[in-house]
């Protein structure tokens, strides 16, 4: 094992005192191309090119004597500490940070990032990415060869946003380029980049530097205090939601987002979405969402109440299945309207999850046959709920209904 092993940040300024010490002592250094020309470097040290990290830990453990491993940026911020510190590896580091890539590009931009969801994206994250692109207002995306500004704005394709893209940060090729999405996959692009990802409205969307009330990093979990909760009751009757909303209570919606459990890099789709209650309900913890709807009145009010609660919502007007066939891939679906063709037509997407509702035992037993043929495991429960008038106690409100919840084998 190693005698000592130091991880050295650099972020394109000259290293200080305790960085240049670790590296006079090093017999062996490990990273970059652009790192290793560093005219500290001694002379002497064996030099290791940092490809695979962990095949580089390996060789790092297995060294006797002094190791340096220099990365760009923070090692410990999505860096190469945590692969180090891996149990297999054994080793102890001592760590010198720099400015982070993610610090860099924002000062470079002049924006404050506090609220920024900050993501990675990699040839097996790249489409979680997107849609966290796609669910929040400022994200940063960390990017590596084949998952960059330009495979990140096809993905997210209809979904239009500003990029701020930080190309070669700390080095003499470093450039910033401010583009909309639909014209980044124009040009090529140079490894490695940070892109800010910018757009949409809700809480935290303005990349200006006035006051806010922030006090978590990120986005605050949940909804804006003023809307605390969820699954909340239908709209009051009459209202343009309620009209839209038929046999839905709010006791169907919570057992259907609980079964679904949409999450942070999760794409939902919402079928039939009626005024957008449960797709909203779901933008809320943090997943990307489709709202689907044939109705021009219920696009507009699914519109007004994922601006009113302060998520990201892309409302997509027309019939399903046909216009499906353009969507991007779901993780998790909610089949609100659309009969057996829709719930075939979703099946086949090959979402985790898919819950639908049927109004009796007949259209359930097709509905469950479909799903299974398809190869999900099928539950399916019948909810009764009966909503009182707490005045005066008496009953206002009885919904019967079959939920249905498929989950892929």
């Amino acid at each position: 094992m190693a005698d000592r092993v130091t991880v050295i940040g650099w972020d394109g300024s000259p290293l200080g005192a305790p960085a240049r010490a670790a590296l006079g002592a090093a017999t062996l250094v490990a990273g970059a191309a652009h790192h290793l020309d560093l005219p500290d470097v001694p002379a002497a040290a064996e030099r290791v090119r940092l490809g695979s990290i962990t095949l580089a830990a390996r060789r790092v453990a297995r060294h006797r004597g002094t190791a340096v491993v220099l990365a760009d940026g923070d090692p410990g911020f999505f860096g190469v500490v945590r692969a180090l510190r891996a149990p297999e590896h054994g080793l102890e580091v001592e760590v010198v940070p720099a400015v982070s890539a993610v610090a860099a590009a924002f000062a470079r931009a002049g924006m404050p990032w506090d609220d920024a969801q900050v993501v990675v994206a990699g040839s097996r994250t790249l489409r979680r990415a997107v849609n966290v692109c796609r669910a929040h207002p400022k994200v940063a995306v960390l990017t590596s060869p084949g998952a960059g500004p330009a495979e990140l704005a096809l993905l997210l394709g209809d979904v239009h946003r500003t990029f701020v893209i930080c190309e070669e940060l700390g080095t003499s090729r470093e450039r910033m380029t401010v583009l909309t999405s639909d014209k980044v996959a124009d040009h090529v692009w140079r490894d490695p980049s940070v892109v800010i990802v910018v757009g949409g409205h809700g809480a935290g969307a303005s990349t200006g530097t006035g006051q806010g009330s922030g006090w978590i990093a990120g986005r605050e979990p949940g909804y804006p205090r003023e809307h605390r909760g969820w699954a909340l009751p239908r709209p009051v009757p009459g209202a343009p939601a309620a009209r839209l909303t038929t046999g839905e209570s709010a006791q169907l919606r919570a057992a259907q987002l609980a079964r679904l459990g949409p999450r942070a890099g999760d794409l939902v789709w919402d079928i039939g979405a009626g005024g957008g209650t449960l797709a909203v309900e779901a933008a809320g913890f943090g997943a990307a969402v489709i709202a689907v709807d044939r109705n021009a009145e219920a696009c507009a009010l699914a519109t007004a109440a994922a601006r009113d609660r302060g998520v990201q919502l892309q409302v997509v007007h027309g019939g399903a299945p046909q216009v499906l066939e353009d969507l991007p891939e779901p993780d998790v679906v909610r089949v609100g309207g659309g009969g057996l063709r829709t719930v075939t037509a979703c099946a086949d997407r090959r979402p985790e999850r898919l819950v639908t509702h049927a109004g009796n035992r007949d259209e359930a037993e097709a509905l469950g046959r479909v799903l299974a043929e398809a190869g999900y495991a099928v539950e399916c429960v019948l909810l009764q709920t009966l909503e009182l008038d707490t005045t005066r106690w008496s009953e206002r409100d009885r919904t019967v209904v079959f939920l249905l919840a498929g989950t892929r084998m």
